[in-house]
């Protein structure tokens, strides 16, 4: 919240600023908008932008890591059907992921968790509900979010998690007060592949492979049917060029 609260504090020193310029010198009130807008603008960009870490910290990737190797990410599940392929995929492969799984899903399927677990991946928490209007959470809802969905991860697999990624990558500062709470690790991405917006599955791999580089995040989804097939010819290119695809635990254990 750092970021945040100096931003916060520098806006309203200058908005006192030109008040006491307007009483004094009789300047115009219009000037008041000019940081108002400022701290608008730049509050909604962090919010968007984990990497800024504006109102808490979030890993996105890990510069310091040397080896390659990198960390593959699922959000939205379990799915009933593609999960499993995304599974027998990185099987294939002998490629280790972490799924970011919604908790409402879970309860749905939580064989699927299970066999998640089972095949030695890392689960996270992606939420309870992955409302479109979550964002607007206050921090009591947002702490119910978190620990509902933990308590259903821990009743499906035995154990819990300690790694969290904001539905949509927006932060806020009643999340940032949830976490605090919580204890969870953040975590962010630093190669998109917006396999739910591109339907052309060779443009989706060829951006995920342009900004590939060591301790490096790739967000997915397992509710993608095209996934499987990006997913399939990532590995093929990692294994050519020596990457080692690890679950985010191992990146975090390397820092």
């Amino acid at each position: 919240m750092m970021k945040f609260r100096i931003i916060t504090t520098l806006s309203i020193v200058a908005i006192l600023g030109l008040l006491a310029s307007n009483l004094y010198f009789g300047s115009s009130w219009l000037w008041i908008l000019l940081p108002i807008t400022i701290w608008l603008l730049v509050t909604a960009i962090g919010s968007f932008i984990m990497s800024y870490n504006y109102f808490l910290t979030s890993f996105i990737s890990s510069n310091s890591i040397i080896s390659k190797k990198i960390a593959l990410t699922f959000d939205d599940g379990p799915h009933p059907e593609l999960t499993y392929s995304i599974l027998d995929v990185l099987d294939r492969f002998n490629a280790k992921a972490t799924f970011f799984c919604i908790g409402k899903q879970i309860e749905k399927y939580p064989e699927v968790l299970k066999e998640i677990a089972k095949r030695g991946h890392a689960i996270g928490n992606h939420s309870y509900s992955h409302s479109n209007f979550i964002d607007f959470s206050s921090q009591r809802k947002w702490l119910e979010e978190i620990r509902k969905t933990d308590s259903i991860i821990k009743k499906s697999i035995g154990e819990s998690s300690n790694l969290f990624r904001p539905p949509f990558g927006v932060t806020t500062p009643n999340l940032a007060k949830a976490i605090k709470e919580t204890k969870h690790h953040v975590i962010g991405w630093d190669n998109r592949s917006f396999d739910t917006v591109l339907k052309n599955k060779t443009l989706v791999l060829k951006r995920i492979v342009k900004h590939i580089s060591p301790g490096g995040i790739i967000l997915f989804h397992d509710t993608q049917p095209n996934t499987v097939y990006v997913l399939e010819r990532l590995l093929i290119h990692l294994k050519q060029h020596q990457f080692e695809a690890v679950t985010i635990n191992n990146l975090l254990d390397e820092m």
